[in-house]
């Protein structure tokens, strides 16, 4: 059951249907999310594809060049940082293509891994094939945050493709797994053994895959699960957690002490839980959707001068003088940079004092020491 070209359990999301089987019917029925970071991304991997064809000998210098002009005249995205990344990329990928004897590579695998996960199928950014081991190598753009190969459902399920694709024409018992993030300057690089990774794919993803595959088995409303759901703020079990909260209490006319503990438990959840609403219904609003009871209106902004050069000369040609704020040190923070932790501590110990912080309220497992004085904390909380 694809969805257009893309795959109803696909690799990129089963950090998501692996555990909540529930989620890929519902999500089929989004479009696929296609911002200005994922067309930045799809670039950076065309760039790259370009360049290990050519670093690995399948194309010859007059193809690259020619390839490359027009990947540059048409490309959009492309930028020094890009070309600066995707050859560091590039070079890493061949680094480690080099670390194998009589080794070969692919590019752009399409690797099918349907024996575990029906109509399952996505592609590799780099496959490496020698005796023994297989390595595949996927490159992450963003620069978000660090990803790592190390029980990675995507990687595994490549993993996956490769075995399939490969078992009968080479002789390997590892199977090694590489990402790579150019922009966070991280390599993260995991090694199994194709007996682990067949236990994982015949009793956890062939379970899995055929439950989200029907669209039946228990929700998972972890925020691990939901992170990058697009119906992660409709979510109606979701909804029922967070309201049956506030059902216990409503025979009561007073909350007593365990009653404003659980809230406060709660609080958390239902604050980010009622955020990703408004948040979901303001992005449908803007594309165009009614949402019932509500318009979008101008929200407040600031002036701003354009020019504040222009700007300063016609004030001082009309007599006015004192228009500049008066100068002041760095923030705290940037002065430390500057001029070097230790010595910032050397220079200026006896004129840094840092205040109490003003009182929050946290869990009793929070690491901060509880405040002993309710009198200091009164203070403070009133600024006294």
């Amino acid at each position: 059951m694809p969805v257009g070209d893309h795959a109803l359990l696909s690799a990129s999301s089963a950090h998501r249907w692996l555990y909540c089987p529930m989620l890929p019917h519902l999500e089929a029925a989004y479009p696929n999310r296609d911002t200005i970071y994922t067309r930045e991304g799809t670039r950076a991997h065309e760039l790259s594809e370009i360049k290990l064809q050519y670093k690995s000998g399948k194309i010859k210098k007059r193809e690259f060049n020619k390839k490359l002009k027009e990947f540059k005249e048409n490309a959009d995205f492309y930028n020094e940082e890009m070309e600066e990344m995707t050859e560091l990329y590039t070079d890493i990928v061949m680094e480690h293509f080099n670390s194998y004897k009589n080794a070969d590579i692919e590019l752009e695998k399409r690797v099918d891994f349907s024996d575990w996960v029906p109509d399952g199928f996505g592609t590799s950014d780099v496959v490496i094939l020698s005796e023994g081991v297989i390595e595949i190598i996927d490159l992450k753009y963003g620069k978000g945050m660090p990803v790592s190969a190390h029980q990675n459902p995507q990687m595994g399920l490549y993993a996956l493709g490769a075995y399939a694709a490969y078992d009968l024409l080479y002789d390997f018992d590892k199977i090694r797994m590489t990402i790579v993030q150019p922009r966070l300057d991280s390599v993260s690089t995991v090694e199994i053994f194709v007996e682990e990774l067949l236990y994982w794919a015949d009793n956890v993803v062939l379970p899995a895959a055929a439950q989200a595959y029907t669209g039946m088995g228990d929700w998972n409303l972890s925020d691990k699960v939901l992170k990058w759901s697009p119906v992660a703020a409709k979510l109606v079990p979701r909804a029922v957690a967070n309201w049956e909260v506030v059902d216990e209490y409503i025979d009561k006319t007073y909350l007593d002490d365990e009653d404003v503990k659980d809230i406060l438990d709660h609080a958390s959840e239902i604050r980010k839980w009622l955020d990703e609403v408004e948040a979901d219904a303001l992005k449908q609003a803007l594309a165009g959707k009614e949402v019932l009871g509500y318009k979008i209106v101008e929200g407040r902004s600031n002036r701003i001068l354009t020019n504040k050069e222009a700007a300063a000369a016609v004030l001082k040609e009309n007599g006015f003088e004192d228009i500049y704020k008066p100068q002041e040190l760095l923030a705290m923070g940037a002065l430390e940079k500057k001029v070097g932790k230790t010595i910032f501590a050397e220079l200026l110990s006896e004129y840094i004092d840092k205040p109490q912080g003003k009182p929050v309220l946290v869990p009793i497992s929070d690491k901060r020491p509880a405040m002993n004085s309710l009198e200091q904390a009164i203070k403070d909380f009133e600024g006294e």
